[in-house]
């Protein structure tokens, strides 16, 4: 019976390459065994069936962004929320076609955090252009809410959340807030800071009672299940 060695190794006989690029071959999910992908070059084989992808390029892999469904009372940095990240609760409908790999869960940012106790989108990424043209254009991308109130609006409510409110002393920019039914209001606005939407609420006689983030940018929730994740494909932008 044949010894048992690590992948790397067999890789590099198949390749006829340098440990380095078998390596990166198997950290980049080229690398196939008995049909399936595995990324970890430290992984034991011994019989098994080994393949190279044919599409296999020693390019550097491309970043990965990663859309996850908060679930309120969480915070929205890394260590919150890496348990969320894992293979075991990647949404069921991601039609990316992205093979999930190890690698897709390290060096990840938060972008645009959302407040705990809010729910939603928010996007986590390692992709330092995506996290440069967000931080540039943070004022300009436009962020949906749907906010869960209770209470008696005053007489002009919807105007003035629409515009006419102030937030830490300075007036807000309009926005577009409208009823979504007799409890539920629906609020695009950009930029938004921390404790916005609670503050205009209280202004014109609402408590909120819960809220969720649907959208930033063009990229939506859609129907991901609170606590999973999806991949957004790299011909997307925020």
């Amino acid at each position: 019976m044949p010894e048992p060695i690590r992948l790397t190794k067999r890789v590099m006989e198949l390749a006829n390459c340098s440990r380095r690029d078998a390596e990166q071959y198997i950290m980049g999910g080229w690398v196939l065994v008995d049909g399936k992908v595995v990324d970890a070059p430290q992984f034991i084989v011994v019989t098994q069936r080994i393949a190279l992808s044919p599409d296999a390029r020693l390019a550097a892999p491309e970043p990965a962004t990663l859309l996850l469904h908060k679930p309120a009372g969480l915070e929205s940095d890394i260590p919150s929320i890496e348990a969320l990240l894992g293979s075991e609760k990647r949404w069921s409908g991601d039609d990316t076609g992205i093979t999930l790999l190890r690698r897709h869960f390290t060096k990840l940012t938060v972008v645009m955090p959302l407040e705990a106790e809010a729910s939603g989108l928010v996007v986590v990424t390692q992709d330092s252009a995506l996290l440069r043209r967000m931080r540039e254009d943070s004022n300009r991308i436009e962020q949906e809410f749907v906010v869960e109130v209770a209470g008696e609006i005053a007489a002009n409510g919807l105007q003035r959340l629409n515009h006419g409110l102030r937030f830490n002393g300075r007036n807000l920019p309009p926005c577009k807030v409208s009823w979504q039914n007799e409890f539920r209001l629906r609020f695009a606005l950009s930029p938004v800071q921390p404790g916005q939407i609670a503050s205009m609420c209280a202004d014109v006689g609402l408590q909120v009672v819960a809220f969720k983030r649907i959208r930033i940018g063009r990229v939506p929730l859609t129907k991901m299940p609170v606590g999973e994740w999806r991949y957004l494909p790299s011909d997307q932008r925020l």
